[in-house]
């Protein structure tokens, strides 16, 4: 079984920045990526960033892009630097897994953006920017 823990949510305002990570725990006998996803109040859960982790190779929402960082270390924790943060970012952000050999393969595929394909989550964390 596969745990994965959000933190680093919280207030901040306008232009500032933020640095969430996702603890995962567990056996993982496959390839898998990583996916941070967020959900506004009254409206869809949308994809943010994703990383392969055998790669590393990354991929993010546009509205993102220049903005936000995804990384990863050793100790399979996964991170989503924030920076540049405005109102329309608020919302819960999720961490999710997704396990597939072929994110190992010599040509992966990009991981889903639709959190439907995505074997485990996470509880979710608060990031909130005043303007």
């Amino acid at each position: 079984q596969v745990q994965l823990v959000e933190s680093g949510g919280g207030l901040v305002q306008a232009g500032d920045s933020l640095r969430l990570s996702c603890a995962a725990s567990g056996r993982i006998f496959s390839s898998y990526a990583i996916g941070w996803f967020r959900q506004a109040p009254g409206k869809e859960r949308d994809f943010v960033a994703a990383i392969n982790w055998s790669s590393g190779s990354t991929y993010y929402t546009d509205s993102v892009k220049g903005r936000f960082t995804i990384s990863r270390d050793n100790a399979m924790n996964t991170h989503l630097q924030m920076n540049g943060l405005k109102p329309e970012d608020t919302a819960v952000y999720y961490c999710a897994l997704v396990i597939s050999p072929h994110f190992g393969g010599l040509n992966p595929p990009p991981p889903p953006k639709s959190g439907d394909e995505y074997d485990y989550w996470g509880q979710g964390t608060q990031v909130t920017v005043s303007s």
